[in-house]
């Protein structure tokens, strides 16, 4: 009987002969020493023998006394016997010499299968065609795990059988022959769970039929954990049915740039401070990982589980068991930092083990952060409670259905689609996003269309200036900065004087909207904003791909992020207590709750403003950088119609631009949207921006409508323009609990703000919103992503 946990159990041993005989027996001394000597002689002879029926494994550090060959190739396999040499695939994992010869030999009867496996290995892969990784690869057993709930036994299967994730999900002990079926299995697998055992793996593991392979065709299999032998040749194009266009999880080579995507080939910094122990080699976290955000993006409807992905693990030996383990503390870690089974998903049972949970949070407001972070933190198993002030959740997000179509009268638009985490929750859902079109035309009062020339080359020269811009700030401090506004100015005027080109006053016109769409990018005029760091979240990667428009509105998909939460409306929140190990949550009623962890995501502007109380007082660094911001502020307005009198103009164009006639009434409707695609309704949404804002403040709603009517008959001038059935204004502004629409850089400040305002309090506070966002600010995207990755830090704390 063999013993697999490394010794051979019935092996011969060297037999101690009773020495028996005395002195006292008769026997002389003299007679004694000659037998004793006679017997040290023959034990020696019986070690060499024992020595040349078994043989060590070289490797240093190896458990397995007496290796045993899994190979078995050929009738002169030493089986647990004696070999001249043992090759070391793992601990408890050999081959013999003469199972070596058997496909390395050419003139043995192995070679071809070698010899074939080798040419597609190398035609595919990067690595060595050795004939460890042939072993590894074609040879080594599968491991397979019971699924009945009694058992969960790991078993051997047979050499010949070749797992599948069909088998892997419905394997039950009995159902497929196994090898072996004994204590000894118990023995093994416990060995592979141990921490050193991973080190003593000589190839790391490359899986078979992953489901990344597809997303993956461009690059070499075996760097990015996945066998040469099985995959298709590298540069092959794959789909995935199905998939979403807007789903790009992982850089192809050579591209970057791309918002939450990773490299398939490589560790983040983040995954090497959670996993140190794969950096030398990290073959098989990256296998993993790509398995997971992979199996994720091809059905992001349903929970992701270890108990989903293990089947998916298809890979010979008992790294088998060692790749499963690991899958939880990976699947656990991608959940927690909201790569997978994140969005409006509901679950049944918390995704994560209790070590990561909080006892409880107190999320403060329930706009498009909060709702993220609340609905994370519940998902992984932590009591949350969302305190709002309003009667009503969305914070910035307000949607209005009055005018026959879903208006936003915040946001609407997703700017950049792939990998965009709206673009996620929408395919959850189900809900289609309608793509905007690059076509803007520009129409000047008096009903004129401009000339696409005369706009490009104004769209050409205002990047060009601020390209100038850009390169002025390379070199300057913050004490050094300047407002936006002055240096355009600036450097246009220079530019004037030094070329000598003088521009008609269309094209001067011209250059005024696209002033006024920087405005409009920035919430505020241009001699508030910082000309060094007005768009200092370009220099990280941001969402590439379509515009698109929420026809159903921003706020379908918070409606169900806040399904199945505790949400207390109009629970304005008066002060915050941290200074105990239980923080003191207290409204302007006078009501208190309590809280181990308290997350505040209310607007900058409250912040400034100090409408919460903190006791202490926030960190000096943490209100110095609350003040670096500046408080953005647009107005939009909506017009439903009778009938689309814009059609037979506009071509089905989703919007188009409004010279100004002066810069003075630059930012006054600049932009007019097309809210209904399908050309059903008749509503036009349009921008009021920079110093337009102030000048329509203390309006009444049907005075601005008056103004806006003006323009319309202006640019359309050739042709009746209906009076209005309705319609409605935003008073941003003046909204108690807002008193802003998104952040910017003042001048002064930097783009670093954003970080220190996101930084935790004692590990107690916590801030998340668009303005904690350094990467994806001014968005309900960055709102988004902030809720989710204040939910991670509170777990990880």
């Amino acid at each position: 009987m063999i013993d697999y946990s490394g010794n051979a159990s019935g092996a011969r041993r060297s037999k101690k002969r009773s020495s028996g005989d005395s002195p006292g027996d008769g026997q002389s001394v003299r007679s004694s020493g000659r037998q004793c000597k006679r017997k040290a002689t023959d034990t020696e002879e019986e070690d060499e023998q024992s020595e040349k029926k078994y043989r060590k494994c070289e490797k240093a550090g190896c458990s397995a006394t007496y290796p045993v060959c899994f190979a078995s190739s050929n009738e002169r396999c030493a089986k647990n016997g004696y070999t001249s040499r043992w090759y070391h695939l793992s601990c408890g994992e050999h081959f013999c010499n003469e199972c070596f010869d058997h496909y390395y030999r050419s003139h043995k009867d192995g070679y071809e299968t070698y010899a074939s496996w080798k040419k597609v290995w190398t035609s595919n892969g990067k690595s060595e065609p050795s004939l460890k990784a042939f072993m590894a690869d074609q040879q080594l057993p599968f491991w397979v795990q019971c699924t009945k709930p009694a058992c969960r036994k790991w078993r051997q299967l047979t050499k010949e059988i070749a797992l599948t994730p069909t088998m892997a999900m419905s394997y039950r002990c009995g159902f497929v022959l196994i090898l072996f079926c004994c204590a000894y299995l118990v023995s093994r697998v416990a060995e592979v769970i141990d921490s050193w055992w991973h080190s003593m793996l000589i190839l790391p593991p490359l899986l078979k039929d992953s489901p990344a392979s597809p997303f993956l065709a461009a690059y070499y299999p075996d760097c990015v954990g996945m066998s040469p032998s099985s995959c298709p040749g590298s540069g092959a194009e794959l789909r995935v049915p199905g998939l979403s266009p807007y789903f790009q999880p992982f850089y192809q080579p050579n591209e970057c740039g791309k918002a939450l995507c990773v490299r398939p080939d490589m560790m983040e910094l983040d995954e090497l401070y959670e996993f140190p122990e794969f950096s030398r080699d990290p073959t098989m976290y990256l296998a993993l990982r790509n398995l997971i955000l992979a199996a994720w993006h091809r059905d992001c409807k349903e929970v992701l589980t270890p108990q989903k992905c293990a089947p998916h693990i298809v890979v010979r030996g008992l790294v088998r068991v060692r790749c499963v383990q690991e899958m939880d503390r990976v699947l656990h870690f991608m959940t927690r930092k909201g790569l997978i089974n994140t969005g409006v998903l509901a679950v049944s049972r918390p995704l994560l083990p209790e070590r990561y949970r909080s006892k409880n949070v107190i999320v403060i407001g329930a706009g498009a952060s909060g709702l993220a972070a609340a609905r994370q933190l519940q998902n992984f198993g932590t009591q949350v409670v969302v305190l709002e002030a309003r009667e009503r959740i969305g914070g910035r997000v307000w949607d209005d259905a009055s005018l026959g179509v879903t208006v936003g009268q915040g946001a609407q638009i997703v700017n950049g689609c792939v990998n965009n985490p709206i673009a996620l929750m929408c395919e959850q859902m189900g809900i289609k996003m309608h793509k905007l079109g690059e076509r803007c035309d520009l129409f000047q009062e008096g009903g004129h269309m401009t000339d696409t020339a005369i706009d490009k080359r104004m769209e050409f020269h205002f990047n060009a200036i601020l390209d100038v811009v850009a390169e002025w700030r390379k070199d300057k401090t913050q004490n050094q900065d300047a407002p936006l506004g002055e240096k355009v100015k600036e450097v246009y005027k220079n530019f004037l004087q030094e070329s000598g080109i003088q521009f008609s006053e269309l094209e001067e016109k011209v250059m005024q909207f696209h002033l006024s769409n920087l405005e409009y990018a920035c919430g505020s005029t241009l001699d508030q904003v910082s000309a060094r760091s007005w768009d200092h979240n370009e220099f990280f990667a941001q969402f590439s791909g379509d515009h698109t428009l929420l026809t159903r509105g921003y706020s379908a998909l918070l409606l169900r992020l806040a399904q199945g939460l505790d949400i207390r409306t109009k629970c304005a929140v008066q002060s915050i207590d941290y200074s105990g190990d239980v923080i003191k949550v207290t409204s302007s009623k006078g009501s208190q709750w309590t809280a181990h962890k308290v997350l505040v995501t209310v607007p900058l502007t409250l912040l400034q403003k100090n409408l919460i109380q903190f006791y202490p007082p926030l960190p000096e660094r943490k209100l110095k950088a609350l003040n670096s911001l500046g408080a953005g502020i647009i107005e939009k307005i909506a017009l439903q119609f009778p009938y689309r009198f814009w059609d037979k103009k506009v071509q089905g164009a989703d919007y188009f631009g409004h010279v100004p006639p002066s810069p003075d009434q630059r930012g006054m409707f600049g932009v007019f949207y097309d809210l209904d695609p399908q050309g059903k309704q008749s509503v036009l949404m349009s921008v009021i921006t920079g110093d337009a804002v102030p000048f329509v403040r203390d309006m009444g709603e049907s005075e601005v409508v008056c103004e806006c009517m003006k323009v319309l008959r202006q640019l359309f001038k050739e042709q009746e323009v209906p009076e209005p059935l309705n319609y409605f204004v935003t008073q941003w502004s003046k909204d108690v609990w807002s008193q802003m629409s998104y952040s910017f850089v003042k001048t002064g400040g930097s783009g670093e703000a954003y970080d220190i305002i996101a930084e935790d309090v004692q590990g107690k506070l916590f801030f998340a919103g668009e303005a904690t966002n350094r990467h994806f600010p001014q968005t309900v995207t960055g709102a988004y992503l902030s809720g989710v990755r204040e939910a991670s830090k509170m777990s990880a704390v």
